[in-house]
């Protein structure tokens, strides 16, 4: 009699590996136990009753022990990770050390169920690590290694897989741009993995578990065997959707500058497409030797080409590398447009804004209450749409008052909407614009 297939639980399955791994092991029959704080609506209809929502970072190693064996869960897969620390997003330390530390003191509770870990990590070496997150992931890999606890340690390359998130989304944008990055980042080694190489690479583990084996100890690099350069990978990428022909050569002062500005929206709650800890990680390079993990599972890894040939493109991708890069430009001129509107005509234009409510009759206090008001307005929501947690409501009272502005205008004033600037005008665009953003404002 066959073995019962072994209960996978993957662990921050609302990311672009989780998810595509959770999907894949689901598909190929595995009861699978997908964990994350929160999925999309998208996520939760594919997941279906997989999907459990929960703040793993938070809980202790008591409350993931529970959570987990609820389940009964024989393999997990952990695919948590951030790039970089966010107000509101927790700091890598906490994410990759911390947690890894609570997982382990969970498993490794007295009369808990053997288990497997599977920690998704980064290629290379202490030495080659210059930032918190890749740092925080070697930690995660000590601490893990001088467990007790059977392991396998998976180091992927640049992931392909269907979706877009993180630095597979700021690939797709550079492809869709007529311009090639700078020559130090362009020529850096940038090795590709095949998402399902990491769910191959799972099946294979979770097939030697339900067999009995339980001395698992392994750390393997999984990537194509040749490694592609960052800038063979945008022109693969740049083939694939059809994006322009490059004709200029960014430059290496322009890609930091716009580094240090993500920096500054990720303060905000931004997820940008370019930070110092992307950039930095990019200059490193990604590389590795996939053979010590093919001998060990008989499996081959796929090149790019092989990977990008099995998730072909459609307009979707084209478009979604387009807008990709002009998001933070549509968001960023909003932001500048409410903001410095009010703020002119609170301060250097006031008179001039009183003076066309009083030239309608409005008595001059009233017309003063109504301009201060509308100002302080108008810079509110450049400040709402500044911040990501508050964007969306942001746009939303932006097109509410704009439509107010238009309608108070067409009673009030009615001779506005024919004067020679075409102040009124304008606000079509405007709301235009924002409907523009509030379809683009989600990550994934």
């Amino acid at each position: 009699m066959a073995a019962a297939a072994p209960t996978i639980a993957v662990l921050g399955a609302s990311g672009l590996i989780g998810h595509a791994v959770a999907l894949d092991l689901m598909d190929r029959g595995f009861p699978v136990a997908a964990f994350a704080r929160r999925f999309t609506g998208a996520q939760k209809a594919a997941l279906g009753a997989s999907a459990v929502e929960a703040p793993l970072v938070d809980l202790d190693a008591r409350g993931l022990a529970a959570l987990l064996a609820g389940r009964g869960v024989d393999i997990l897969v952990n695919c948590i990770g951030v790039l970089q620390d966010m107000p509101g997003k927790g700091t890598a330390r906490d994410a990759h050390g911390g947690f890894v530390s609570r997982l382990l003191a969970a498993m490794g509770q007295e009369g808990a169920r053997p288990q497997l870990l599977v920690q998704l990590s980064i290629p290379g070496t202490p030495e080659s690590d210059r930032t918190a997150f890749s740092a925080t992931k070697r930690e995660a890999e000590r601490l893990i290694a001088d467990s007790a606890i059977p392991f396998a340690i998976l180091r992927p390359g640049f992931v392909v897989a269907p979706v877009a998130y993180g630095g597979s989304a700021l690939i797709r944008g550079l492809a869709a741009l007529p311009v090639r990055l700078p020559q130090q980042e362009a020529s850096r080694p940038f090795a590709a993995t095949d998402v399902a190489d990491i769910s191959r690479s799972i099946v294979f583990l979770a097939e030697a578990w339900g067999e009995g084996r339980r001395d698992w100890r392994e750390t393997w690099e999984i990537m194509e065997r040749r490694p592609h350069t960052v800038g063979e990978v945008v022109e693969a990428f740049r083939a694939r959707i059809g994006g322009p022909v490059p004709r200029w050569r960014l430059p290496g002062a322009l890609l930091s500058l716009g580094a240090r500005a993500g920096d500054l929206a990720a303060r905000l709650g931004w997820a940008p497409p370019v930070r110092s800890t992307a950039l930095a990680e990019m200059r490193r390079g990604v590389a590795g030797d996939p053979a010590p993990w093919s001998a060990a599972t008989s499996l081959e890894p796929r090149s790019l080409e092989a990977a990008l040939a099995r998730y072909p493109a459609g307009v979707q991708e084209l478009w979604f590398a387009r807008l990709y890069m002009l998001k933070p430009a549509i968001l960023g001129i909003l932001v500048v447009f409410w903001f410095v509107s009010g703020l002119i005509a609170l301060t250097v234009a006031f008179d001039a804004a009183v003076a066309i409510l009083t030239a309608h009759d409005f008595p001059p206090l009233l017309a003063k209450a109504i301009t201060v008001v509308t100002c302080f307005a108008d810079m509110s929501i450049g400040a709402a749409i500044a911040a990501r947690r508050s964007c969306r409501a942001g746009l939303l009272a932006g097109i509410a008052l704009s439509l107010f502005y238009m309608a108070g205008a067409a009673v009030l004033t009615p001779d506005m909407w024919i004067e020679p600037l075409g102040a009124l005008v304008k606000t079509g665009p405007a709301i235009v614009l924002m409907l523009v953003a509030l379809a683009i404002l989600d990550d994934r």
